[in-house]
């Protein structure tokens, strides 16, 4: 996880609903299952595990039956070690007793019981990172040493990888409305970690590494699934059956399906947030800007999805009077540098979450170069009286900081080409006049309407006119 590219916000649930979640994973639940059933009777080799004989034992404390329940008991008296839910006391006897770990599982906070779901999450996540017992067994030599070149394993690159997909899994994730809203399908998660972003048409040997770290992962997800990391739908066993079958272009949902899907899990999201953080990137969360000021908010939601930005600003508001919010909001919106179209947007959009006790604020601002045009909106829409007409000059600065933001918060998309067409198309002489227009960002406004607009002849008016206003600015 080491690109430091901005990462969207999240919406988190709270710390009580995730210590919930975190008790009622399988691995941490039959961890403390087995941690109160540990006694002074109980026994674990030098590494730990409980010796063999004991096994049965644990399988039926906790209600497990078949081929597998002895290694999901040796796996769940792991976690309960590795969390510190059971402490070795004696390790030439091999005599265990109840750990800090389960008394912040019983008697802690929250925060307590995540903090040991997240040690539990860590080894989870190394075992996943390690190649199959069988493996491992096949590269021992005599003496018990693993030869890991054997194994064409390398240790790091397969835990970078891990971490590589995750974060892809939270960045689709935090794309979405909310921790758990959509399942990615498995292709299109191995891809992303393998694939680079600007591959159109990938190799077949590109397409093998997919289908390889689909495999790879399948295992992996498997195995993440008991920690409560993911919610996991496995590769189907027709298609694990016929490892020369690759997923076609044309899949209906039900065929995208049998190649796997996964799913975030809210506890998940918390996990890797955590990571993240840890790692030192910057992984906003909705509700963090709840008691900063206007200008944090502003600032900090400038390139949050729109839904986030609501959400975000809708927490914000809910702390003050709308009055005072509203001036404290114009007051931030207000600057000539770069990024103040786009704080005057995300101000507009908020305010428009205000109510009628806010008109005064509006009012105030009438007259003010900067934000003198959206408050004429405002009070337009709510069907505010005496509302002075705004001049030509007016209307043009709002017309260059309403584009201007929008290049900042959304390139060249479609919407913005739709929106400089329209200007030009309703506006006779719009290029003749608008490249005097005293705002900062004129040359670079129209220099981007220039490119936008299809039309070729209307493209070379607003680059014409983008030559003006950078020659009126430098001279």
């Amino acid at each position: 996880m080491s690109d430091r590219s901005p990462l969207p916000p999240v919406r988190s649930a709270s710390e009580p609903e995730l210590a919930r979640d975190a008790l009622a994973t399988p691995l941490l639940s039959r961890a403390a299952r087995l941690a109160r059933w540990a006694g002074p009777d109980t026994r674990v080799d030098p590494g730990g595990g409980l010796v063999e004989e004991q096994l049965p034992a644990a399988a039926e404390a906790l209600g497990l039956s078949g081929d597998d329940a002895a290694a999901w008991a040796s796996e769940a008296w792991r976690a309960a070690v590795d969390t510190g839910l059971v402490e070795i006391v004696d390790e030439e006897a091999g005599t265990v007793a109840a750990g800090e770990g389960l008394r912040a599982l019983t008697g802690g906070s929250p925060h307590d019981v995540l903090t040991v779901w997240r040690i539990a999450l860590e080894t989870a996540l190394a075992d996943a990172s390690v190649p199959d017992l069988d493996g491992l067994l096949d590269a021992m030599d005599a003496g018990g040493t693993v030869d890991l070149s054997g194994l064409d394993f390398d240790p790091r690159a397969e835990a970078e990888f891990l971490d590589a997909v995750l974060a892809s899994l939270y960045l689709l994730t935090a794309a979405q409305d909310g921790p758990a809203s959509g399942a990615v399908p498995l292709p299109a998660l191995a891809a992303s970690a393998i694939l680079p972003g600007d591959v159109a048409e990938p190799t077949n040997d590109m397409l093998q590494q997919v289908s390889d770290a689909m495999m790879r992962l399948d295992d992996q997800f498997r195995m993440l699934e008991p920690v409560g990391l993911v919610e996991y739908r496995p590769v189907d066993e027709a298609v694990l059956a016929d490892a020369e079958e690759e997923p076609s272009a044309q899949l209906d949902e039900a065929d995208v399906a049998r190649y796997g899907m996964v799913r975030l899990t809210p506890l998940g999201q918390y996990g890797l947030r955590a990571r993240l953080l840890e790692a030192g990137h910057a992984a906003p969360v909705v509700g963090e800007l709840a008691d900063k000021g206007a200008d944090a908010l502003l600032d900090g939601t400038a390139l949050f999805p729109p839904a986030a930005a609501q959400a975000e600003t809708e927490q914000w508001l809910a702390r003050r009077e709308p009055l005072a919010a509203a001036r404290e909001l114009l007051a931030a919106a207000r600057g000539a540098d770069a990024g103040a179209p786009l704080r005057r947007l995300r101000c507009q959009q908020a305010l428009s979450l205000v109510g009628p006790e806010a008109e005064p604020a509006l009012r105030d601002v009438l007259g003010d170069p900067e934000l003198g045009g959206l408050a004429r909106v405002w009070l337009t829409e709510r069907g505010g009286t005496d509302v002075p007409a705004p001049s030509e000059e007016m209307v043009f600065w709002l017309t260059i900081d309403t584009v201007a933001a929008q290049l900042a918060a959304e390139g060249n998309s479609a919407e913005l080409q739709a929106l400089v067409e329209g200007l030009a198309r309703q506006h006779s002489g719009f290029f003749a006049s608008v490249w005097r227009v005293d705002h900062p960002a004129t040359a670079d406004v129209l220099e981007a309407m220039g490119r936008l607009h299809p039309d070729k002849k209307v493209a070379k008016e607003a680059r014409k006119a983008a030559f003006k206003a950078r020659s009126q600015r430098t001279s």
